[in-house]
């Protein structure tokens, strides 16, 4: 990890400037994927099956067989992980429904918002090296506790075509149905555009690679919306001289597993601190079985020396972490002044892998930086909000002549109009 000290503003978004992605390189092998899913259909979901994970699909859908026997091929322990994990996360998501309301503006005119549930989602779980069955748990619990009507899976086999077992049993704990099987752009092309046997959806949402993270984009402009923007997963810890530095590393390193294009970075007001977090890291990342692709992140990995906590927020800030860890002893001072980050982790604690699996919150977040306008999933993700208005005779006597001359200085006259016929109405 190269080590900077703090100088000034300039200096501090030059050295946070995250990896270039060419997205242009990914754009040219993404959209004809898209196009031919478009209109090839079933097909070309089966090609793509062989040409890219090397298996040959009888079904594109996991039989119902398979789910409702999945949990005899998963351990009891896991099970039970599962389900403390599952409660956790319903608990903290069912608190986040919005309470419908209705208001009377002025006597006669009466607005009121409702949640509406989203009615047919995509869920995408990445497989590749980790099948995330969290992230099962993660969208199906929300979108279900919102009460989305159609709920489609889309997951990568393995080389004999079959969808990890843990996964499968999460989603049928869950009562997910329907689960493709299917990764990457194909399997994104699908749910967005629909073809023969694969429901089109109103939205898809998940994390994936970046070509996953683009064809998202790219059917987002055209056919569907999409959860958030997403990239390369990250974290940022912000210590002093009184964090453990064993603690430190594990959190950094725990990030850097994820992938080889992960990043992590590692705020410190104490330079002393910050070389014993680097010495961890080396002690702790020979024992890690994915010591490779944490050795590929750290490659893109940074430390950041700040002289006080102004400079600290700024760096903080600045970035906007996909995860954000605030491991020191003024903890609040940090906490408080915090403006973008997807998730934060408070306190000696409070690792990462909690909130990645079983503290209740969303660990699908904003990456890449937007967190500066995005938000993680949570059950507003699967619900729109509809407006409504209604007014009385007298509603519209009141409010009418103001309507009118709004609209007579916009020069919409037929907007003046249809206010003005109904006051002239016996």
């Amino acid at each position: 990890m190269r080590i900077y000290q703090y100088e000034n503003s300039v200096q501090i978004k030059k050295v946070l400037q995250r990896p270039h992605l060419d997205r242009s390189r990914i754009e040219k092998i993404v959209r004809p994927i898209l196009e031919r899913v478009k209109k090839g259909g079933d097909r070309i979901l089966f090609k793509y099956a062989v040409e890219y994970d090397q298996v040959k699909l009888d079904d594109l859908w996991v039989e119902k067989k398979s789910l409702e026997t999945s949990g005899e091929r998963v351990s009891e322990s896991l099970k039970s992980s599962i389900d403390i994990a599952k409660r956790n996360i319903e608990k903290f998501h069912r608190n986040q429904l919005d309470a419908d309301f209705e208001t009377e503006i002025m006597p006669g005119v009466n607005c009121s918002r409702k949640s509406i549930p989203i009615e047919r989602v995509g869920l995408y779980i990445p497989g590749g090296t980790a099948p995330l069955f969290s992230t099962v748990l993660m969208l199906g619990i929300p979108a279900i506790i919102a009460g989305c009507d159609e709920i489609v899976l889309a997951t990568p086999t393995n080389k004999i075509g079959e969808v990890n077992d843990v996964v499968l049993y999460t989603a049928h704990l869950l009562g997910i149905k329907k689960v493709l099987k299917l990764g990457g752009a194909q399997a994104i092309g699908a749910m967005a555009f629909g073809t023969e046997s694969v429901p089109k959806v109103d939205k898809i949402l998940g994390p994936g690679n970046q070509y996953v993270t683009v064809a998202k984009q790219i059917v987002s402009q055209e056919t569907v919306s999409i959860d958030m923007p997403a990239g390369p997963s990250e974290v940022m810890v912000a210590i002093d001289s009184t964090s453990k530095s064993s603690f430190v590393a594990a959190d950094l390193l725990a990030q850097a597993e994820h992938g080889g294009d992960s990043q992590v970075i590692l705020v410190s007001l104490s330079k002393k601190k910050a070389e014993k977090v680097l010495k961890q890291i080396d002690s702790q990342l020979e024992e890690l079985p994915r010591k490779d692709i944490a050795k590929e992140a750290l490659k893109n990995s940074i430390v950041i020396l700040v002289k006080n906590h102004d400079q600290m927020l700024e760096v903080i800030n600045e970035y906007g972490a996909e995860h954000l860890i605030i491991n020191l002893q003024d903890e609040q001072l940090i906490v408080d002044g915090v403006k973008n980050a997807g998730s934060v982790f408070i306190g000696p604690h409070t690792p990462e892998s909690v909130g990645d699996y079983a503290s209740g919150t969303n660990h699908t977040l904003p990456t890449g930086g937007w967190a500066k306008s995005y938000s993680g999933v949570s059950v507003d993700s699967f619900v729109k909000k509809i407006t409504y208005q209604k007014l009385t005779k007298q509603g519209l006597e009141l409010l009418g002549p103001t309507v009118e001359t709004l609209a007579e200085a916009e020069s919409l006259q037929a907007h003046k109009h249809a206010v003005s016929i109904r006051l002239k109405s016996k």
